[in-house]
């Protein structure tokens, strides 16, 4: 295990220094990681507003599979971190063998679904005929290339649990580089290439997701960069695969339900016809964009609680997560009154020539933008909750915000007064805010800091007899 590179004791040191190490790539690899769906996004608007619309209505039944196989992943990161935190290899790598498998059953089975469901799915959307073709076929190549979706979440979330930040963001760097060069290439065809339109779009994405997965899983299994995969230690271990369920559907609910949020208003959407269907889908890219570093120290956040709480350092964790809030919140506000001003520009540049949506989509955004602050609160406190194990309470939280707080309002606002859609733009600040005061109010109360998932994940008395002769042979 002597070539195993170290990512620094987290557990020491400057917090603030701790936080911008971690978050500055995460947040970085985010932007890059969101960049598909703006690439995407932006070739397809050269199509017209009717093709925007086929993406943007297919849109939030892929941000819901993201946020489900992600949240399943951070069963992993929690784990594995405070693993870590407890200078625990041999666990650190175990764990990371089922998370790798726990997860590719679950993407090969919500593919054979998927596939099948997807007409059904964007009937139930709303999608109107003139985007209903394209947008079925975006979506069904989306469910084809979810393997390499979820092998590359495994990846990045246990390189992240382990503080090595750095080698996801390389990855996916180059990546979105070829995703630039296959999105136009697919989308209007070159030479002997057709050109596919909506659908060249997803072709070119799935494409360049599986070479990052590829690449990731041969990351893993060389064991030189923090953890080990082997196939031995991919055998079905029931027990363990149960317990991570048990510590990531929470999580896995908690993401799966603020994407279900986008899902649920594009329902409302829709019934103001294309339009405002292609100004929605313009804006809530503005939003999954802007919100990237919030998301960045959320997960920082996550990786320095989990590995000081296995550390035994429960203070020291409780401070990460209040320096992580200032930053989230300082940085957020900057980030939306920069957005505010900005937010015809951003609109036309997506969707040029359709001044009836710019219009629309720029309202939706300036609505939005000064509240990214309390976003970022909430965000940070969330991770800081997951990092200790208690993906309970974040699921929790997710849930009042999409169904307490955030559809009835927008559905009140928008169909029962003059606002119109305008309702629905004007239910995300107002959720924002009553949010980012539930978590602190959680915070404060401080019974996140009371969990010890490592404490409850055993590895068979087997695998550790297994690894004590390893280690005598070595």
């Amino acid at each position: 295990m002597d070539d195993i590179k170290s990512s620094g004791d987290l557990t020491e040191g400057p917090i603030f220094k701790s936080l911008i190490t971690l978050a500055v790539p995460i947040i970085f690899a985010n932007i890059l990681q969101s960049a598909y769906q703006l690439i995407d996004t932006f070739w397809v608007g050269r199509l017209g507003q009717e093709a925007v619309a086929a993406v943007s209505i297919s849109f939030p039944v892929i941000f819901l599979l993201i946020s489900f196989g992600g949240g399943l992943a951070i069963a992993g990161t929690i784990l594995v971190s405070q693993y870590e935190g407890k200078g625990d290899k041999r666990n650190v790598n175990y764990v990371s063998a089922q998370t790798m498998l726990m997860l590719l059953v679950i993407s090969v089975f919500l593919t054979i679904i998927g596939y099948y469901a997807s007409p059904g799915l964007m009937r139930l959307m709303g999608a109107e005929p003139d985007v209903f073709l394209g947008a079925v076929s975006y979506l069904r190549i989306s469910f084809l290339g979810l393997i390499f979706m979820f092998a590359y979440f495994v990846f990045q979330s246990l390189m992240r649990g382990v503080g090595d930040v750095k080698t996801p963001m390389y990855l996916v760097f180059v990546t979105v580089l070829l995703n630039l060069v296959f999105d136009p290439l697919f989308i209007f065809g070159y030479g002997p290439i057709p050109g596919y339109g909506v659908s060249g779009a997803a072709l070119a994405t799935v494409g360049t997701q599986g070479i990052a997965a590829v690449v990731g899983i041969y990351i893993l299994f060389s064991g030189k960069y923090g953890i080990k995969l082997s196939l031995k230690d991919m055998k079905p271990d029931i027990n363990l695969i149960n317990r991570m369920i048990r510590l990531g559907f929470p999580a896995s609910i908690e993401q799966s339900t603020r994407a279900l949020g986008l899902t649920v208003l594009t329902l409302l959407v829709a019934s103001f016809g294309t339009v405002i269907v292609a100004a929605y889908g313009i804006g809530s890219r503005i939003l999954s964009f802007v919100i990237i570093p919030a998301l960045g120290l959320s997960m920082a956040t996550s990786t320095l609680v989990g590995q000081n709480i296995g550390a035994g350092k429960v203070n020291r964790a409780e401070e990460v997560a209040k320096v992580s809030g200032w930053i989230g919140f300082i940085s957020l506000t900057l980030v939306g009154i920069i957005i505010y001003f900005l937010a015809e520009p951003l609109s036309a540049f997506f969707i040029p020539g359709e001044t009836e949506a710019i219009s629309s989509s720029a309202l939706f955004i300036k609505i939005m933008a000064l509240s990214f602050g309390f976003m970022g609160i909430q965000q940070v406190l969330t991770g800081a909750f997951r990092g200790a194990g208690d993906t309970l309470i974040a699921m929790i939280l997710a849930i009042v915000s999409l169904w307490v707080l955030q559809f009835p309002l927008a559905y009140v606002l928008s169909q029962d007064t003059v606002l119109a859609e305008q309702g629905i733009w004007w239910a995300f600040p107002v959720t924002n805010i009553i949010g980012a005061f539930i978590s602190i109010a959680y915070f404060m109360k401080g019974n996140w800091k009371d969990h010890r998932v490592t404490e409850d994940v055993r590895i068979s008395e087997q695998i550790k007899e297994e690894s004590i002769v390893e280690e005598g042979i070595m």
